[in-house]
């Protein structure tokens, strides 16, 4: 058997060098001359060849972790696949970019961070019709995950979506705190008094201590988002104050910030590949360019769009000094 003529660092370093076009034939025609270059086939091949798991991404990203400290934040993303026919892993969610509902891939991420760093340690692909897997089943799978690396974060954050009973159970289990947003018709019991939704309960700016129906006692926060709507916040820290709960949703927002990064500078939602390992293997590679970008960013202060750039402008430069396309003289 002849050995592959690409790698894993051979794609990865052309999704952060691509600009616009990520493709195994792009790929292919980018890859530096030499007597057998990289046909698109090897490219497509080094993706359905990538593991199952994540164990390439942790065993990268855990050198820049710092597992004792700092938040594991946890949220899913769609990556649009308006046009696709035949793909697998493509069906039906909800954009938030949208507002709708929208065809693509469902792709959680557990992201690590404390405050600056944005570091992918985890991922899963929500596809039930065929995983059979929900996203909060997905999640608890990361958190053991997580616990079996040896995290012990300060707070685990998520959403709504991820704020079921099994899943807050799960974290205080491990010993963890968590801060989630709850959904306005959430039930708890203020006063022992009897269950109600939590939006009929008065909470004070300050905050709460409320029973969680199924769960214990939690601390409750109220506030109003951009457009006006009131959002409801818990954790089980029962001693969190307003201003803590309000720097952990700021640093929490990092996961937005990572979303659209790895979108616009990594290609995640632009694999031109059918087959779910190869489309898995993509989002893998995907997510480990995004590490290397982010710590070029933590080391250099430089962002990931100037870093991209950069790599465009010394080919222009390059192309300036050179010009090929010419008017040659008629006279």
């Amino acid at each position: 058997m002849n050995p592959p003529k690409c790698d894993d660092l051979d794609y990865i370093h052309f999704l952060i060098a691509a600009q616009k076009v990520f493709t195994c034939t792009e790929a292919a025609r980018c890859a530096p001359e030499g007597a057998h270059p990289p046909a698109h086939d090897a490219f497509t091949r080094l993706l359905s060849r990538q593991p199952p798991d994540t164990e390439a991404l942790w065993r990268e990203a855990q050198a820049f972790v710092d597992r004792q400290r700092g938040l594991l934040v946890l949220d899913d993303t769609t990556l649009d696949k308006p046009y696709a026919r035949q793909m697998e892993l493509v069906t039906f969610h909800w954009s938030g970019k949208q507002r709708r509902v929208v065809q693509g891939i469902a792709l959680m991420t557990l992201l690590w961070t404390q405050g600056q760093a944005l570091l992918p340690c985890d991922f899963r692909v929500y596809d039930k019709p065929a995983g059979g897997q929900s996203k909060n089943q997905h999640f608890r799978e990361m958190l053991q995950t997580a616990h079996g690396r040896g995290f012990r974060p300060a707070y685990v954050l998520m959403d709504s979506w991820y704020a079921s009973l099994e899943n807050l159970k799960q974290i205080a289990a491990l010993g963890w705190r968590f801060l989630t947003r709850l959904k306005h018709n959430r039930l708890v019991n203020p006063d022992g008094r009897g269950n109600r939704p939590i939006e009929a309960v008065a909470i004070p700016p300050e905050g709460r201590v409320v029973h969680l129906k199924g769960f214990g006692f939690v601390q409750v926060f109220r506030t109003v988002s951009r457009d006006g709507d009131a959002e409801y916040w818990a954790t089980n820290d029962l001693q969190m104050e307003e201003g803590k709960r309000a720097e952990l949703e700021r640093q929490g927002w990092g996961i937005e910030v990572y979303h659209r990064a790895l979108k616009q500078c990594c290609g995640v939602e632009r694999a031109q590949v059918r087959k779910a390992v190869a489309i898995l293997g993509h989002l893998h590679l995907a997510l480990r360019a995004f590490l290397r970008l982010e710590v070029y960013r933590l080391r250099t202060g430089v962002s990931w769009y100037e870093a991209k750039a950069a790599i465009v402008r010394d080919a222009i430069r390059h192309y300036l000094a050179h010009p090929i396309h010419t008017l040659q003289p008629t006279a």
